[in-house]
């Protein structure tokens, strides 16, 4: 699973708390940054871009009363009032940390966490971050990235844009067909844009990165008391979509008898939480990605019929950069321009020689690999000489010099990935991986 672009802060005065929050969080988001003290708070907010703040309550010895935590909330609101703020709380203040939700926080954590409580309550605050406001120049860049991507100079991807504004206005069920790294999640979000629903939460829910034994509880919710760790109620990803759209990503990568409860909640438009016999009535718009073949699946019975149809009422297929080479350039330039700004490096360039050894590369990662080449050749260049560090010139380097273990395990990673464009069921069958595994180490080393 590829880190989303995210600054999250962590506040304890518990080393132990930071270092464990920061080790979990920091396999999800680009960026973690933990402070010790909430007096170097509004510093760091006024050095840094914040997404989602981890806030714990108490602070002082002796004084176990919430109102640290409840005083640096307020103070974080009058700087950023549409900051989410997740607070994090023992058992015995929870009654508290309720109050607070009514007071201005998004969410709060029990100590000691459920560490995929935790992930699902950061990430639903992100989502709702770059809904609410233009948080920092990364969320600035996203939206000129899209953009970029979809001012097109390709015959068949201007066939693909066509198609989404005609299919944009209605309520129909998209799916999105395509590699990894074509671009799947921001044509989903630009459907959105073009929605009457983009005033309403855009939810993305990546579904090859929850364990199956959790997929009910994040996507539906529960109620207090469910089960074991179920300390209150908790509103499921696709409850908090509620008016909006829910992006449902590698819907291939579903088992067999979690597509069963998916495909009754999109037929029904009705979900219950866990432990609750109450029905809630959904108002959703669906969108689904994979790269997967699921007439393939289908056949071989690792995809239900049924579901395939009611998911797929238009779908596209996104064509690999290969197959859209006349967008390499105005891509490049874009990611150049947004890493010559991070790094501060503004002399560099792309001239004709660079712009045609991109050209004849076949980008078997897409978008995603050509934006990470661009970016890594930023940084190993020196200020004025612009100097491209392909994919293959990295991988050969490492085979011929690296016997390290780690290294060429990701090469053949890179490798079979590549000879498979992207299949992750392919793919990991050829390494000898479950899809699990792979997913795991595509993860591992940021693939």
């Amino acid at each position: 699973m590829r880190k989303k672009e995210a600054h999250i802060l962590i506040v304890d005065d518990d080393e132990d708390i930071l270092f464990s929050a920061r080790v979990w969080l920091k396999k999800f988001f680009t960026e973690v940054s933990c402070l010790s003290q909430p007096k170097n708070i509004l510093k760091l907010m006024s050095e840094h871009q914040i997404d989602a703040v981890l806030l714990d309550m108490n602070f002082r010895k002796g004084f176990e009363n919430g109102q640290d935590g409840l005083y640096w909330m307020q103070e974080i609101k009058a700087l950023e009032p549409e900051l989410p703020i997740i607070l994090m709380t023992a058992y015995g203040e929870v009654e508290l940390a309720v109050e607070a939700l009514k007071n201005g926080a998004s969410d709060f954590i029990l100590k000691p966490w459920n560490n995929e409580k935790l992930y699902a309550s950061v990430n639903l605050a992100v989502d709702i971050s770059r809904k609410n406001k233009k948080l920092n120049q990364w969320e600035n860049v996203s939206v000129k990235t899209n953009q970029y991507q979809l001012e097109t100079k390709s015959s068949v991807m201007e066939e693909v844009m066509d198609q989404i504004a005609k299919v944009s206005a209605t309520d129909a069920n998209v799916l999105l067909l395509g590699e990894n790294g074509t671009g799947k999640y921001v044509l989903a979000e630009h459907i959105h844009e073009l929605s009457e629903r983009k005033s309403q939460p855009f939810v993305h829910i990546d579904l090859g990165s929850l364990s199956e034994n959790l997929f009910e509880a994040e996507l539906f919710g529960y109620k207090k008391g469910a089960f074991t760790d179920a300390h209150q109620d908790y509103a499921g990803k696709i409850e908090n979509a509620q008016n909006g759209t829910v992006f449902l990503d590698e819907i291939g990568n579903l088992p067999l008898h979690l597509q069963t409860k998916l495909l009754s909640l999109i037929q029904n438009r009705k979900l219950s939480r866990i432990g609750e016999t109450k029905e809630r009535l959904l108002d959703v718009r669906f969108i689904f990605a994979t790269n997967e073949n699921l007439k393939k699946a289908v056949s071989e019975n690792r995809f239900r019929k049924d579901l395939y149809y009611r998911i797929n009422t238009v779908e596209l297929l996104i064509p690999a950069l290969r197959d859209r080479q006349e967008d390499i350039p105005d891509l490049a330039d874009y990611f150049l321009e947004k890493y010559r700004q991070k790094y501060h490096k503004p002399k560099l360039f792309l001239n004709g020689s660079l712009i045609s050894e991109l050209m004849n590369y076949s980008w078997p990662g897409n978008i995603r690999e050509l934006d990470h080449c661009i970016e890594r050749s930023v940084i190993l260049s020196n200020d004025k000489n612009m100097k491209l560090l392909m994919p293959n010139d990295e991988e050969s380097e490492k085979t011929v010099v690296n016997l390290n273990l780690e290294e060429m395990e990701e090469i053949l990673i890179k490798k079979a990935l590549k000879k498979h464009r992207g299949n992750i069921s392919l793919a990991a069958e050829d390494l000898g991986l479950s899809r699990a595994a792979l997913y795991r180490r595509m993860e591992k080393f940021e693939l």
